[in-house]
């Protein structure tokens, strides 16, 4: 496929049903509001004020676990509260959909720690209860203190996570795709069969992780399979995104690095039998903005006083699998092996083949506000030329914004940004209709033929009885 000429950008809201996700120290500011985060309020309003800038989503991100790589010990995370307390993201979906229309779902949930049997139902009913509005963000998971909470030593080695996904997918798939025929459900009043059991199938799975014989308990939902979204960028994850992601969130730390990994992930896709453009990529950012430049940066320096460095550490440091308090600041982070985040690691490296090497200082000054994805301050006709650029020279297809107060960040931007993107031709000036699937590639609500799933469809020749198909 040809590279789309006049490709429109794409937002992504990225938060976490938590206080401090990616801005350390910001919670304290007097317009950021993530402190409520645990009432259904601050997540309805949120959604309502992202359909307004005809965002494709809210991307919540989530962990089962505390940071505790940091001095080895939670304590700087639980001061910070850096993602802790947090709660499950799955429970704020039906809230948000009912406030709204067309905002699409996307809920991070890993394959680590429950059975893909009882997922399966919970995901199938959000599809049914957002009319087809949810994605499922893939984790293998990375935080050692989950695995110990759920009674292992630690996480399982980097690639074998992956290994482990690969058949939890498979799972799923055919639960999804291969249970239920599409007309099964018949609702026949006159002779009281409401679905019609022969066209029901078990799946039969007997894997090497998991055994599901019977049938998906669930009726199919719009898009069946909900929308995949991926956000590993380390080999294997790209490899895992290759034949299952629709939608990838990467994280760069400059415009080099981001088209390097976008560039990958492509040939990759097109390497597993997909269109380069099958999954549409987004890359971490951080947008701080206002009328003019003068007062975007006064916002950015107001915000950088809140700002927590230490917390930033804690973060960078789960993220790395390192313990970042074992380093001065002024320290190279140097060549260390990860099995938590890889792609973290991979980054900073082509960062000091590009003459920039980062120290661990420059980690925690960084961090501080965006995370792991850098910033960007200016008027909202900077941005914009900014955003066009790294679109034209990275080949990305949008950003996954995430905050520095919350809902302020959004709100700026949809104030500030998005008129200017639009006036340029260069934004959607509304929602195209029908399902998540449909809004992210307009091919309709299903899974595409080419997609590894759409292989475990009724008729699509894996015997629903398959070992380990």
């Amino acid at each position: 496929m040809v590279r789309p000429e006049r490709r429109q950008i794409r937002f992504n809201a990225f938060d976490m049903n938590c206080v401090a996700h990616q801005s350390s120290g910001l919670w304290r500011h007097p317009e950021d509001r993530s402190s409520t985060y645990n009432t259904l309020e601050y997540w309805t309003e949120l959604a309502k004020l992202l359909e307004t800038g005809a965002f494709d989503g809210i991307f919540i991100a989530d962990v089962l676990g505390t940071y505790d790589v940091y001095g080895g010990t939670n304590e700087a995370a639980i001061r910070n509260g850096a993602q802790v307390p947090v709660n499950d993201p799955l429970m704020l979906v039906s809230a948000m959909a009912l406030v709204t229309e067309h905002l699409g779902f996307g809920i991070t949930a890993g394959t680590a720690y429950e059975h893909p049997y009882p997922f399966a139902r919970r995901m199938t009913t959000l599809d049914h209860l957002t009319q087809g509005r949810i994605g499922w963000n893939v984790v293998t998971g990375y935080l050692p203190s989950a695995a110990r909470n759920m009674g292992h030593d630690d996480q399982m080695e980097h690639d074998d996570r992956y290994d482990h996904a690969d058949e939890y997918l498979e799972v799923l798939y055919k639960l999804w795709e291969g249970s239920w025929e599409d007309d099964a459900v018949v609702k026949d009043r006159a002779s009281g069969v409401f679905t019609d059991p022969a066209k029901v199938h078990e799946i039969g799975h007997r894997g090497t992780h998991f055994t599901v014989p019977g049938i998906h308990i669930s009726e199919p939902s719009p898009q069946r399979t909900p929308v995949i979204y991926q956000a590993g960028a380390s080999s294997r994850g790209i490899a895992f995104a290759a034949g299952n992601a629709e939608a990838i969130f990467v994280a760069a730390p400059s415009k080099e690095v981001l088209a390097t990994t976008v560039s990958k992930i492509r040939d990759a896709l097109e390497a597993a039998g997909r269109d380069r453009y099958a999954a549409k990529i987004y890359t971490l950012l951080t947008v701080i903005t206002d009328a003019t430049p003068e007062k975007a940066q006064a916002k950015f320096e107001d915000y950088l006083s809140y700002a927590s460095e230490e917390g930033a550490l804690v973060f960078m440091s789960g993220w790395m699998g390192v313990d970042l308090s074992q380093y001065e600041l002024h320290e190279p982070v140097g060549n260390v092996r990860s099995n938590a985040i890889q792609s973290v690691l991979t980054n900073l490296q082509q960062e000091k083949d590009l003459g920039r090497e980062w120290t661990v200082g420059d980690l925690a000054r960084q961090g501080a506000i965006g995370g792991l994805g850098p910033y960007l301050v200016g008027s909202g006709e900077q941005i914009a030329d900014t955003l066009q650029e790294w679109v034209e020279e990275t080949d990305v297809d949008g950003f996954n914004l995430a905050y520095a107060v919350t809902p302020g960040t959004w709100r700026d931007v949809i104030e500030h940004v998005i008129p200017v993107l639009r006036a340029r031709g260069a934004y959607p000036a509304g929602y195209t209709p029908g399902t998540l699937r449909h809004k992210l590639h307009g091919r309709g609500d299903r899974l595409p033929p080419e997609h590894t799933g759409a292989r475990y469809r009724i008729g699509a020749g894996v015997p629903a009885g398959a070992d380990g198909a």
